[in-house]
């Protein structure tokens, strides 16, 4: 496993559109490896394989509280089949536009289907913050980030903070 660099906005690779990936093996498990090492890392409950220069579609996840044992999950080639016409706000923030928090309205429940870590095809609803995070990574493969649900104002001011703390070396 290795700790791999997350791409912080503007960084034009973020709004890639990622690739399928055609078949998991080895190479796609030591990808997820790395990824959940990133992530918790960083630390954060989420990471797409796009955050870190990969445009494959490939997402790990783990939504264990502080103090809870780990529960990693890995999503290969992630699809939302239905999604709830009820919609929850909930503030979201990114790995890639770090310390950059806003409300985001999605749908409260959504069913999916992935592929797991073997190769098993799953399919589950999900709700809650598991619905939340699961748009959240999926919209990264689709080349979204959650500030472009924002205004024109707050997003550009979010870009800006981040490219600005970056230059200086410290969080946004």
């Amino acid at each position: 496993m290795a700790l791999r660099d997350i791409l912080l906005v503007p960084d034009p690779r973020l709004k890639l559109v990622s690739t399928p990936v055609e078949q998991v093996d080895d190479e796609t498990r030591t990808l997820m490896a790395d990824m959940l090492e990133t992530m918790y890392d960083a630390p954060g409950i989420g990471l797409a394989a796009i955050q870190i220069g990969v445009p494959k579609r490939v997402i790990v996840m783990d939504l264990a509280r502080e103090g809870e044992p780990p529960e990693p999950k890995y999503f290969i080639n992630p699809e939302i089949l239905w999604s709830s016409e009820e919609t929850a706000p909930y503030e979201e923030g990114c790995l890639s536009i770090p310390d950059i928090y806003d409300q985001v309205e999605r749908p409260s429940k959504v069913r999916l289907t992935y592929l797991d870590q073997n190769g098993e095809r799953i399919e589950e609803e999900a709700e809650g913050l598991y619905a939340v995070c699961i748009q959240h990574e999926i919209d990264h493969c689709n080349g979204v980030l959650f500030i472009d649900y924002l205004s024109k104002l707050k997003r550009d001011r979010a870009v800006t903070k981040v490219k600005k703390a970056s230059r200086a070396g410290q969080p946004a």
